[in-house]
């Protein structure tokens, strides 16, 4: 089986979120079998950064799925949507 890279979009609930300590959760909350590969930052407005960790999962593993449900539940994220997904 191969792998899938997701870019994933992750919205903080607001400006004064800790964007490292966000990281570092994120990380924390991954599935088994899922790492993240790079994090990059893009100023949304007013203040507000969005995270896009890029994810790399097992083919096998249905898809980002769990990815996305782990990061919902990360204290601090408003909002979890897939950017981009290609096979690796």
């Amino acid at each position: 089986m191969g792998k899938v890279a997701a870019r994933i979009k992750v919205m903080p609930q607001n400006p004064e979120v800790d964007l490292d300590a966000l990281q570092d959760r994120l990380e924390e909350s991954l599935p088994e079998g899922a790492k993240i590969n790079r994090v990059d930052r893009e100023d949304v407005a007013f203040g507000l950064v969005a995270l896009y960790p890029t994810v790399v999962v097992p083919d096998d593993a249905g898809g980002t799925e769990a990815v996305e449900e782990a990061f919902s539940d990360v204290e601090g994220v408003e909002s979890v949507s897939v950017d981009e997904v290609g096979r690796i």
